[in-house]
């Protein structure tokens, strides 16, 4: 469903965007470096991924907290940038194991967007992945018209709940609920330009559609603690099956074991909180 193309360089992959710290309130009182971008690079890194994370932090206490995170995890940081202002805050109530946004300030990731020096090296990756993005469209046609004039690029995946729109995108992908038509949105999101969409369902799983071939996932049995960060393990799990060579079928079965994973700790990735053990000592490629 989608072909992964090689690179220039040595890089694999790249996820652009948003970081933000995780405060937790109530019965879970803590902190922990998460954002979707930031998350999708801490999955695959901590699972011995090549991977790059570009984004931006303020002035702050915070921001070492998010650099601390990607070390742990061993995400290259040459693409962390520190702009005016600060470090993105998200608080979160954890409600029987699901997430609640409480509140959500941007921050400094309000107003990032990559150098030209930083498009560049993403041009070189073999996957580039799109977080919360407020300029996403324009970085889009970045890369793409790298790719049409030089005959090779990355593949482009953007996770289109927290970025709009759908035009230059190899992988959108979707999160609609329980209750939502997956089908419906996929269809939409190829409509609207993408070469292909998956769609995650919560409880229900996922699908994953190029226009000719349909598939579903079910999701798999897990002990839910927190579910902040599944949707972003799905991605990762996804991605990195991908990379790896593996068909569209046995991708959507990663994200959803990753996205099991990730149900059953706090935080979006296992070493999220500031006090975890390191995840580059038990890293696996599963």
């Amino acid at each position: 469903m989608t072909r992964v193309r090689g690179g220039s360089g040595g890089l694999v992959v790249a996820t652009v965007g948003d970081n933000t710290i995780d405060r937790y309130v109530g019965d879970e009182s803590a902190r922990y470096a998460g954002g979707n971008a930031y998350n999708v690079a801490a999955q695959l890194a901590s699972r011995g991924g090549t991977v790059a994370y570009f984004g931006a932090v303020g002035a702050d206490a915070d921001a070492r907290t998010i650099a601390r995170g990607l070390h742990r995890a061993g995400v290259d940081p040459a693409g962390l940038v520190t702009l005016p202002g600060s470090t993105a805050v998200t608080t979160i109530r954890v409600d029987s194991g699901d997430r609640v946004f409480e509140r959500e300030e941007f921050g400094v990731t309000a107003d990032y967007f990559p150098s030209e020096t930083q498009i560049e090296r993403l041009a070189a990756a073999r996957w580039v992945h799109i977080g919360m993005l407020p300029r996403a469209g324009e970085l889009r046609a970045q890369l793409r018209w790298r790719r049409t004039s030089r005959g090779r690029g990355p593949v482009v995946s953007q996770d289109c709940a927290v970025a709009s729109g759908f035009t230059d995108l190899d992988v959108a992908f979707g999160s609609v609920g329980e209750e939502g038509d997956a089908h419906a949105w996929a269809d939409a999101a190829l409509a609207a330009g993408a070469a292909s969409a998956v769609v995650t369902r919560g409880a229900r799983g996922a699908v994953a559609t190029d226009g000719v071939d349909r598939l579903e996932q079910p999701a798999l049995p897990t002990r839910v603690v927190d579910t902040t960060g599944a949707g972003d393990a799905f991605i990762a799990g996804y991605i990195g099956a991908c990379i790896d060579g593996l068909a569209a079928a046995p991708a959507l079965e990663r994200g959803a074991r990753w996205a099991a994973a990730a149900c059953r700790h706090l935080g979006g990735w296992p070493g999220a909180g500031a006090g975890a053990r390191s995840a580059a000592a038990h890293r696996t490629r599963a």
